[in-house]
């Protein structure tokens, strides 16, 4: 199988950016593990990434990590295939605050790869595609309850 076939048989591609201010504590590795081991998620690459309080951007070998947050994700080591590059660096850099730490990953959904390879045999093309944080989901329902709450109340008036 040549490389374009193995491109042509996967999944959807997503990445994420997930920004810390504080150390890496390795919390969030078990069940990003558990979506791998069940075959959920392929992990393609992943860039542990800090900016500095003068502002600049660093990708980060997961050795050079302070203190304990090495041990916290060791398992992530070797995982960098180089997909993530300069361009993605520079990007996150843009996106992140001032002292903190981030990573940046790249996955394979393969749940998702038996459909996605129908709709591209079938002729289909994906041609926008989002997500919503669950913070707005749960914002915009605090928002409803809270106007609830008020309805409630003139009514009782």
């Amino acid at each position: 199988m040549t490389d374009l076939d193995d491109v042509r048989g996967m999944g959807p591609i997503d990445w994420l950016l997930i920004e810390f201010d504080q150390p890496l504590t390795g919390e969030a590795a078990p069940p990003l593990l558990d979506l791998v081991e069940r075959g959920l998620i392929r992990i393609l690459d992943i860039m542990f990434i800090r900016r500095l309080s003068d502002g600049s951007v660093q990708a980060v070998e997961i050795s050079d990590l302070p203190g304990d947050e090495a041990v916290h994700v060791e398992v992530f080591d070797g995982l960098g295939t180089g997909i993530l590059g300069e361009e993605d660096l520079a990007a996150a850099g843009g996106a992140l605050e001032v002292d903190t730490r981030a990573i940046m990953l790249v996955y394979e959904n393969t749940w998702a790869a038996p459909f996605a390879i129908a709709v591209r045999e079938a002729g289909g093309l994906l041609v926008d595609s989002g997500r919503i944080p669950v913070q707005m989901i749960i914002a915009a329902l605090d928002e409803l309850d809270a106007l609830d709450a008020e309805m409630a109340d003139e009514v009782e008036s």
